[in-house]
């Protein structure tokens, strides 16, 4: 019968069932945040290029291979996961998102007046929490073809507005991490933020929608977790494979390999590192390649993909009850939360 509530047993069922996974939901996103910052932590602290001191070839190191690139996109989509979670979204909240990016852009501009050799992403956080403003009111599935025609076309645009920042009479780059006093320079300090800085955020608000898209599922289930593990990896191997065929059987690395960046740079090992630092200008064939950091189509979709598939595999890793009440988790998600 309904029992003492009134209500029948029938309806009770699924807001328990909602409730319990509820938990290892937010807990599942904590591990997968609290994995991105010891991942970020990695690749700054690690190197993840070597050099042979007898041949002097240099190489990617396994650090290089495996976290750089996607340890901070998978950041960036959490990002985004986290604007739709809580018991007040972001979507209800705008203000409170607004004046919240306003404390992390302070925070990121205070940071920024150490001189060290840590790129600090903040500011650049707050602009594409200002930038989801204009789109959190979207529904899940017109987030979703915003995100692939974003991921597919704004490096498009970057790749062609870069020149232009960077021919200008005195370059719109800071070659630094942002501060205070760059507020000086509104023009210089916006373009390095959007297009030319270490994580342009023309490129890098692909994640954020990723991240919105991925937030509106019903995380709680199951099947949403394998298919985010399953989709994600697939997408992220799709990337790999189409840039294989486009730097090797198509000849895209031997045109990289002929530009004058590769005679300054080790243009071969930093394709499977990271590209940061490398102009990619003078042949439409950097857009070929999914190196970390390269803000291509093909590495956007790889890292938007990895990070798909990170959520997924920690989200069903919290609902393995006897793990989680060992404790062995507590360190890793309370670094997340």
């Amino acid at each position: 019968m309904g029992g003492q509530s009134g209500v029948p047993r029938t309806q009770r069922r699924p807001r328990d069932r909602v409730r319990g996974g509820r938990e290892a939901r937010l807990l599942g996103i904590d591990l997968a945040r609290g994995a991105a910052l010891l991942a970020m932590m990695a690749t700054h602290i690690l190197p993840t290029l070597a050099q042979d001191p007898g041949t002097g070839t240099v190489s990617a190191t396994w650090v290089g291979t495996v976290l750089s690139g996607r340890a901070a996109a998978l950041f960036a989509v959490l990002a985004g996961v986290s604007l739709t979670l809580g018991r007040v979204p972001a979507e209800r909240n705008r203000r409170g998102l607004a004046l919240r990016a306003a404390v992390v852009a302070a925070v990121g501009l205070t940071l920024g007046l150490a001189r060290v050799d840590v790129a600090v992403i903040l500011v650049v956080y707050a602009v594409l929490f200002w930038c989801s403003l204009g789109v959190l009111g979207l529904r899940r599935q017109t987030l979703g073809l915003l995100a692939v025609a974003w991921i597919l076309l704004a490096p498009v645009a970057a790749y062609l507005l870069r020149p232009l920042l960077l021919a200008a009479t005195s370059p719109l780059r800071l070659g630094h991490n942002p501060s205070w006093p760059d507020l000086a320079d509104p023009v210089r300090l916006l373009a390095d933020l959007t297009v030319t800085g270490y994580y342009p955020a023309l490129e890098w608000f692909g994640y954020l929608l990723v991240g919105l898209w991925i937030g509106r599922a019903d995380l709680a289930r199951t099947g949403t977790q394998v298919w985010l593990v399953l989709g994600g990896g697939g997408a992220a191997v799709l990337a790999k494979a189409c840039a294989w065929a486009f730097l090797g059987p198509l000849g895209g690395l031997n045109a990289l390999l002929a530009t004058p960046q590769a005679r300054v740079w080790p243009l071969r090992a930093m394709l499977e590192a990271n590209l940061t630092g490398v102009d990619q200008t003078g042949t439409w064939w950097w857009l070929t390649s999914a190196a970390p950091h390269s803000g291509t189509p093909l590495d956007l979709l790889h890292t938007a993909g990895t990070s798909a598939a990170a959520i997924g595999a920690f989200l069903l890793l919290a609902r393995i009850g006897p793990l989680a009440r060992t404790g062995l988790l507590a360190p890793l998600a309370g670094a997340g939360g």
